[in-house]
C-alpha cells in the first residue's frame, strides 16, 4: 500500500503559504469564517482547474467521492456546493489576486534563463485577447450582442517560459486597444502583437519608455521609405527599411518620427497589412 504523499499533496506543498496567509490577513478574508478557510477554498478550485471540473456541483461530487482523503490533500473541512458558492462570491478577489502576482514572479525567477530560441537576452512579451462566450440569461451583466454576453481576457505572455504576467478581464465590448493604457511598458522589452493593438500615439509613448513592439500594420497603412538596409535573405526576411508616415494624424500622433518595418517571406510582400514595425 502506498504510504507516501498524494500527489495534489504534493504539487500543493510548493507553495508558499505564509505569503497566502499574509494575502487573507490585508484584505480580512477569514473575517467571521467558522470552517471552509480561504485555503479550503483555494484548493477547492486548484482541484477543479487541474482535473477539469466543469461546475460546482461535478467539483462537489468528485471530493465527495474521496472523502476520506480530504485531510490527505490538505483540505480541512467537508466541501459543499453552497459553501464554496458563497465563498466564491463573497470573499475578496484580491486575496487570490495578489497571491497570483508573487506566484508569477517567483516563477519568473525560475525560468530566467529558459532559451528562447532566438539570439535574444531580452524579455520577448506576447500581447493577445480572447473572447469568453456567455449565456446572456444567465449572465446579464455582461451583455455582448443582443441575444450573447461575453467577457474578454486580456492577457501578456512572457515567452520565456510561457507565463502570464498580466492578466485583465473586461467586458466584451472593450477594444484591444485601450489595454496598452493598463500596461508599463518595460524597458528593452519586446512586445508582440497583432494589428488590433496598432495606435500610433499609445506605441509613440512605449518607444519612449525604451521597449520595442513587433505588429502588423493595418490595410490603410501609408508610410513613405527613407532608408533600406542590408538583410539575409535566408532568415526569411525580404526587405528591412526606416519608412516616415504619411498621414498627418498618425505622423503627428506619434511619438518617434522614424518607423523601422521589416518584411517577412512568410508573408504576402505586396500588401502593406503584412509588414512589421
Amino acid at each position: 500500500m502506498n504510504q507516501r504523499k498524494l500527489v495534489f499533496a504534493q504539487l500543493m506543498q510548493h507553495l508558499p503559504l505564509s505569503t497566502f496567509r499574509r494575502c487573507v490577513s490585508r484584505y480580512a478574508g477569514e473575517h467571521k469564517v467558522k470552517r471552509f478557510t480561504c485555503l479550503d477554498q483555494y484548493l477547492c478550485m486548484a482541484f477543479a482547474q487541474l482535473t477539469y471540473r466543469e461546475s460546482l456541483r461535478d467539483i462537489e461530487a468528485c471530493l465527495r467521492a474521496q472523502a476520506a482523503k480530504l485531510y490527505h490533500m490538505g483540505l480541512r473541512s467537508d466541501v459543499a456546493r453552497n459553501t464554496l458558492a458563497n465563498a466564491n462570491a463573497m470573499r475578496n478577489w484580491r486575496i487570490y489576486c495578489d497571491f497570483a502576482q508573487r506566484l508569477i514572479a517567483i516563477a519568473r525567477r525560475l525560468y530566467a534563463e529558459e532559451p528562447l530560441g532566438v539570439e535574444l537576452k531580452d524579455t520577448v512579451y506576447a500581447l493577445d485577447s480572447t473572447t469568453i462566450d456567455l449565456c446572456l440569461s444567465m449572465f446579464p451583466w455582461a451583455p455582448f450582442r443582443s441575444t450573447k454576453a461575453a467577457v474578454k481576457l486580456h492577457t501578456l505572455l512572457d515567452l520565456r517560459g510561457n507565463i502570464p504576467s498580466f492578466n485583465f478581464i473586461s467586458d466584451g465590448k472593450l477594444h484591444d486597444i485601450n489595454i496598452l493604457d493598463q500596461l508599463l511598458p518595460e524597458a528593452g522589452a519586446f512586445y508582440v502583437m497583432d494589428r488590433g493593438y496598432n495606435d500610433f500615439e499609445r506605441l509613440g509613448r512605449w518607444h519612449d519608455a525604451g521597449s520595442f513592439f513587433v505588429t502588423r500594420a493595418k490595410s490603410n497603412f501609408k508610410a513613405q521609405r527613407r532608408y533600406s538596409h542590408p538583410v539575409d535573405r535566408s532568415t526569411g526576411l525580404i526587405c528591412d527599411q526606416t519608412v516616415v508616415l504619411t498621414v498627418f494624424y498618425s505622423s503627428t500622433r506619434a511619438k518617434a518620427s522614424k518607423h523601422r518595418f521589416a518584411a517577412s517571406a512568410f508573408a504576402t510582400p505586396n500588401r502593406a497589412s503584412d509588414w512589421s514595425f
